[in-house]
């Protein structure tokens, strides 16, 4: 399989799944496809949409989207959620579609505000950012659990605890203000078998 991505970006969500279920993958690293230029244009042939992670798998067909690779990793992995019936197994459906549903909206329209207003684009920025944060506030208080989202078992939501710490409003605040969900991203960054994929998405130093 061939993961196209940028360090850091959405795309170590995806890398950091892969590196957990023990799958093959080779990283395509497209940095700076967000504008235009030879990296762009390679993305754009795989997925017109030009987003990551894209992931070319064995057969050649695409998938994207971060919550519809972790459904394929899960058919053939099953392990890696909670059993089926089980209010954590509701729980992290719920968490995964909210990820997705609710911040990854903030990025889109926050991350490039004149894309989508002509007047004032930095407020779009801004309330963007203040309601991001509450819903980290939000998700604090759905976090009960240790050493990993669902107890003992890791899973793949735990994926996107160590790579959400990286975005805005950064570490720092996470530390201060949600400290369940970023101490929940410091035990997955303990894990041995991802201390490479870590690494090279910056996720430790």
């Amino acid at each position: 399989m061939n993961l196209y991505g940028a360090p850091g970006w959405g795309s170590a969500i995806s890398e950091i799944m892969l590196t957990m279920a023990g799958e093959p993958y080779q990283f395509i690293n497209v940095e700076g496809f967000d504008e235009p230029g030879p990296q762009r244009d390679r993305l754009q042939a795989l997925n017109p949409l030009c987003q990551v992670p894209t992931l070319e798998l064995d057969d050649g067909q695409i998938l994207t989207e971060s919550a519809a690779i972790a459904l394929w990793l899960l058919d053939r992995h099953p392990q890696f959620a909670p059993e089926p019936g089980t209010p954590e197994r509701q729980q992290f459906w719920r968490l995964l579609i909210w990820l997705v549903a609710n911040v990854y909206p903030t990025f889109t329209y926050g991350d490039y505000p004149a894309r989508w207003v002509t007047e004032n684009p930095q407020a779009l920025t801004d309330s963007t950012n203040r309601y991001r944060e509450s819903l980290w506030r939000w998700l604090e208080t759905q976090l009960h659990h240790a050493p990993y989202t669902f107890g003992e078992r890791l899973t793949l939501i735990d994926a996107w605890w160590p790579v959400i710490r990286l975005w805005r409003p950064r570490a720092e605040w996470f530390a201060a203000e949600t400290p369940g969900l970023n101490a929940l991203a410091d035990r997955v960054c303990e894990r041995p078998e991802l201390q490479d994929v870590l690494r090279a998405n910056k996720l430790l130093s």
